[in-house]
């Protein structure tokens, strides 16, 4: 991985009750990356999840499916002439046409100047986000990500996947040295701070992390605080409630250190160490011991 800058772009999406939502947020989304790119010469952008919508549809499934395109598309289209313009990567938080009008993915690209690198299929969709029971529009995904580009080896999760350490860490296995994670969180800024931080720690990777900001169309709001972490779980950068940009220079070689600017040598690797012995039945189905209000079941 080489040294570089990379920027988290937190901006409020325009809902789907506007007609014009996602002509609106491509506008918005281009104006916060040119603003982000003079102040910051960032080499890596990253946008909100869903930011082309918004988190929670308007009409359903089938209008979610019509506003969107599948990848590549019309959409990512206008990302690759952004990433060339700002000689940049993005990651590029879209909903996705799936292969017919049922299916819907919510997905993010990973966009450079080269053209579209990959995609990734959230493979943990919210639960009142996902199909179920007539309930939902979002089909999971079921594929990490982990793509080489001239920066490093990037990764992507998005939202609620962040609440899962195995994703990271098969993402990180697969040799991500920067995982992001575009969301629409809107639960605790404690729940949001300490998955970010623990997955960062847990698999020695610098964490993305942007949140979109204000009313989503389902009424809860989406409070920002979007961060970027160290592979120590050090924050770098954070973000308030409004819209804005932060930005943190990352290091080619940050784990010699227990902390960053720090004289106290690190002598351990949270992946080399694990003793695989004991995790023989981590690929089971289960359930919390406790009881939540309520069980929304998985679609698998």
């Amino acid at each position: 991985m080489k040294r570089f800058t990379a920027a988290a772009v937190q901006f409020a999406p325009v809902p789907m009750s506007d007609p014009d939502c996602v002509q609106k947020n491509l506008d918005r989304a281009h104006a916060w990356l040119c603003a982000a790119k003079r102040q910051s010469q960032a080499e890596l952008f990253v946008l909100p999840e869903s930011f082309t919508t918004g988190f929670t549809p308007v009409g359903g499934r089938r209008a979610l499916w019509n506003a969107v395109d599948a990848i590549p598309g019309r959409l990512t289209d206008v990302g690759v002439a952004w990433a060339k313009e700002l000689d940049a990567y993005i990651v590029f938080p879209t909903y996705e046409r799936g292969e017919t009008e049922d299916i819907v993915y919510n997905s993010a690209a990973l966009i450079g100047p080269e053209g579209l690198v990959g995609v990734y299929r959230k493979t943990h969709p919210f639960a009142s986000e996902r199909l179920c029971e007539g309930e939902g529009w979002t089909t999971p995904g079921s594929e990490p990500f982990c793509a080489q580009t001239r920066l490093g080896k990037i990764g992507i999760v998005i939202c609620y996947d962040g609440d899962f350490p195995e994703l990271s860490r098969v993402t990180a296995l697969r040799g991500a040295e920067v995982i992001c994670r575009p969301s629409a969180f809107m639960r605790t800024f404690d729940h949001w701070e300490l998955t970010n931080r623990a997955r960062a720690y847990d698999n020695h990777v610098y964490w993305i992390a942007t949140n979109a900001v204000g009313l989503d169309a389902s009424g809860a709001y989406c409070f920002g605080g979007s961060m970027i972490v160290h592979p120590n779980g050090v924050k770098l950068a954070q973000a308030r409630g409004g819209e804005e940009v932060v930005w943190a220079e990352l290091n080619s070689d940050p784990i010699r250190t227990v902390t960053p600017n720090s004289s106290a040598e690190q002598h351990f690797d949270h992946l080399q160490d694990r003793n695989l012995k004991a995790y023989a039945d981590i690929l089971t189905e289960g359930q919390s011991a406790f009881e939540p209000a309520r069980r929304v079941p998985y679609a698998r």
